[in-house]
């Protein structure tokens, strides 16, 4: 195997390295790698300096929010290099739905004083407009489904008719969706970026911003979802009236999301989406 060319400015950054780096999967976007070091095992990423910066951000946002779930520290950012901890999955049996509830719900719990981020960011390779807007509203509308629903259209991948009644639903948002405080959210809340470990839930590759929880929620349970020990910690409450319709909601930009970066096969989960909200 070929050794890296990033291995040599490790030293610079007082990391050790024991053995050659080993390429994991799932690098579909950056370059990733395991590297054993004097110091403990590390995940390695290359990618644009800037991508890599918003990820540091978000990581470092969700250790400060305090909650039970576990995030891998930020070791290092260089350019184009994060290295962050290393964590290991445990086996199946081991899985704690009901930790994961009980640790996104305090996630959740730690709010902010506008909708969005400091900063944009990314979620996957799409740029993600985040600027603070008080009202949620506006900010679900303005900042994500309108702007995903352009970009599609100029594609082709939206037709005029399904652009026009993504507008309406977004314009029509405060008929039924309350304004709330602002959650901080991971963002990019799929089934690949909840990792469960020996020490519980993990969550990675985060997409920050503050918004609605169900953000989260409705990724989580865009492409299957988890039990009903998850909910019921989560939802201590128990589970809202509305939550089906925001469900709808919050999934459409994921799904135009898709839509944008992977072409037709999700269209008619997008209309599908936006006739259910009409």
């Amino acid at each position: 195997m070929t050794r890296p060319d990033w291995l040599g400015r490790l030293e610079a950054l007082d990391i050790v390295p024991r053995g050659d780096p080993e390429p994991l999967a799932g690098g579909d976007i950056a370059e990733v790698w395991r590297l054993t070091t004097a110091h403990g095992a590390l995940v390695v990423k290359r990618d644009a300096a800037e991508t890599l910066a918003a990820e540091a951000d978000g990581l470092r946002a969700l250790r400060r929010a305090g909650s039970s779930l576990i995030v891998p520290e930020v070791v290092a950012l260089d350019d184009d290099l994060l290295i962050m901890e290393a964590l290991d999955s445990a086996p199946r049996g081991r899985r704690s739905e009901a930790q994961l509830g009980e640790g996104l719900r305090e996630l959740h719990g730690v709010t902010g004083a506008y909708h969005g981020w400091s900063s944009d960011n990314r979620c996957g390779p799409t740029p993600q407009r985040n600027t603070p807007c008080a009202d949620g509203r506006v900010f679900q509308r303005e900042q994500r489904l309108l702007p995903l629903g352009e970009a599609c259209a100029e594609r082709g991948l939206l037709d005029a008719a399904s652009l026009d009644a993504l507008g309406s639903v977004a314009r029509r948002l405060e008929e039924w969706l309350p304004d709330a405080p602002p959650s901080l959210v991971h963002g990019d809340l799929w089934s690949g970026n909840v990792l469960h470990t020996g020490r519980g839930p993990a969550i990675i590759d985060p997409a920050v911003y503050y918004h609605y929880p169900e953000v989260d929620l409705a990724m989580l349970t865009l492409f299957g979802a988890p039990g009903g020990a998850f909910f019921e910690a989560y939802w201590d409450a128990g589970e809202p009236g509305d939550w089906p319709r925001r469900r709808t909601l919050f999934q459409l930009y994921p799904l135009l999301n898709h839509l944008l970066l992977f072409g037709g096969g999700y269209r008619s989960a997008v209309t599908r989406g936006i006739a259910e909200l009409a």
